[in-house]
């Protein structure tokens, strides 16, 4: 578990210096509320992100988007929406995946799934 826990971290490390670099701002990281979770909460262009970074150190288990169920999907729209009731200022919202494969703790792939719809 302690692995998995590392990698991850790694991965949203990664997911947010490769954010930054595309123009966005962080918020949050890791914001919870209650047993709901969002990775990384970041603005660009007026609009609110909610974003689910996997990380995956081999695809002998599948892609790391493949990854994300349903009711992963579902846990992250109810966190936005308990976000947004916080923060009521943000009127337009987006949820994107930033998917990561590591080969030995180095970036072998990274890409964003923009605007995911569940």
């Amino acid at each position: 578990m302690l692995h998995h826990k590392k990698t991850g971290d790694l991965g949203e490390s990664i997911a947010g210096e490769f954010i930054i670099e595309k123009g966005y701002h962080i918020l949050e990281r890791n914001w919870r509320y209650k047993h709901w979770e969002v990775d990384i909460i970041a603005s660009r262009n007026r609009k609110l992100h909610f974003i689910e970074v996997k990380t995956r150190n081999s695809l002998r288990f599948g892609k790391p988007e493949e990854s994300i169920t349903r009711e992963k999907m579902s846990h992250l729209k109810n966190a936005a929406e308990q976000y947004q009731y916080q923060h009521p200022e943000w009127k337009y919202i987006q949820f994107d995946v930033i998917a990561i494969t590591l080969v030995n703790g180095i970036t072998k792939e990274i890409f964003m799934i923009e605007d995911v719809y569940f």
